[in-house]
Formats: structure tokens, C-alpha cells, sequence
């Protein structure tokens, strides 16, 4: 799979937090936190795609570095995903 890629499922949640706007708090694979309201997925020229966030200001977060996204928005569909445990079976759950 390419690094620059995420699988189908967990892409589908973000689009979901996009779609409601739902007010997100990251874990990044460098250990960053960042908190914002999920706005859009933007795909850049070298096909690296980002979650645009708004804390503020609007922040682009690369995908592909995605660790953890917890859902701080009351009565969200979902609450946390994690995109670094891969299940076996290729089905992701959400909690």
C-alpha cells in the first residue's frame, strides 16, 4: 500500500466528520496534538491528501500522518479512530 494513501473505511469517517463538521481532536504520528472542526479533504499536486481543520486558523494535516482522531462533538456518529491499529480482517470499527 502506498504511504501516502489511507484505507477506503478510515477515509470514510473523515469525510463523515467533514460532511457534520464535527469538532476533532488529532494525535498525530509525531506526537502532535491538534484540535480543530474538521472543514474538508484536500488533495494536493504530488496526490498527498489533507484534512483541513479550523482552530483559527485553517490548517491543512497530511493524512497519511494520522494516528488517532477523537470526535469532541456531542452526539457524533463516531468517537474514536485510530489509524495505525489494522485489523486483520480489513473491517474497521468505530466507538
Amino acid at each position: 500500500m502506498n504511504d501516502n494513501i489511507i484505507p477506503c473505511d478510515l477515509h470514510d469517517y473523515i469525510e463523515v466528520a467533514c460532511l457534520y463538521g464535527y469538532e476533532v481532536k488529532l494525535k498525530l504520528k509525531d506526537g502532535q496534538v491538534l484540535t480543530g472542526k474538521a472543514i474538508n479533504v484536500v488533495t494536493s499536486q504530488d496526490k498527498h491528501e489533507y484534512l483541513v481543520i479550523d482552530n483559527g486558523q485553517k490548517q491543512q494535516v497530511d493524512l497519511a500522518q494520522l494516528e488517532h482522531m477523537h470526535v469532541l462533538t456531542p452526539d457524533a456518529k463516531f468517537h474514536d479512530i485510530s489509524f495505525v491499529d489494522m485489523p486483520k480482517n480489513g473491517q474497521f470499527t468505530a466507538h
